[in-house]
């Protein structure tokens, strides 16, 4: 079952991107989305908020020079799970792929459909996937 109360960030400079990955996130019933346009936005949201994002979406590109956004993202308590695209630079040890369980990285331009819906499994787990052990209900 879908956890439609799950925090997510989408950060990009471009409007249409912006609203492109917020449609995606709709489209698998996922409606608290805040979309930001710069890393100023971005810090402030992350930093002053209440409670932790369980999502942030960012295009690297809006980082560039500013903030080393792999290491802000692997130890960030308010950030549960980052997906970091249009990351050329990457480091060549890291391929597009999890660096960790809860940081991705992808190459791609603009995430599609999949790599969202990929992301979102993992996110919006049940518990007992979660935890790598299957928990069977009792029957009555």
């Amino acid at each position: 079952m879908i956890n439609k109360a799950l925090r997510i960030l989408i950060a990009d400079p471009q409007h249409f991107h912006r609203m492109k990955v917020e449609r995606l996130f709709n489209g698998l019933d996922y409606y608290c989305v805040a979309p930001v346009q710069s890393i100023a936005e971005l810090l402030t949201l992350v930093e002053y908020g209440c409670e932790p994002f369980d999502v942030v979406v960012i295009n690297a590109e809006l980082a560039v020079g500013s903030l080393d956004l792999l290491g802000f993202f692997l130890d960030n308590p308010q950030v549960c799970h980052a997906l970091i695209y249009n990351e050329p630079s990457a480091p060549l040890q890291v391929a597009s792929g999890f660096v960790q369980e809860n940081v991705q990285i992808s190459h791609a331009a603009l995430p599609g459909g999949q790599l969202i819906s990929d992301l979102m499994a993992l996110v919006d787990a049940p518990q007992w996937k979660q935890d790598g052990v299957e928990r069977r209900r009792a029957h009555a």
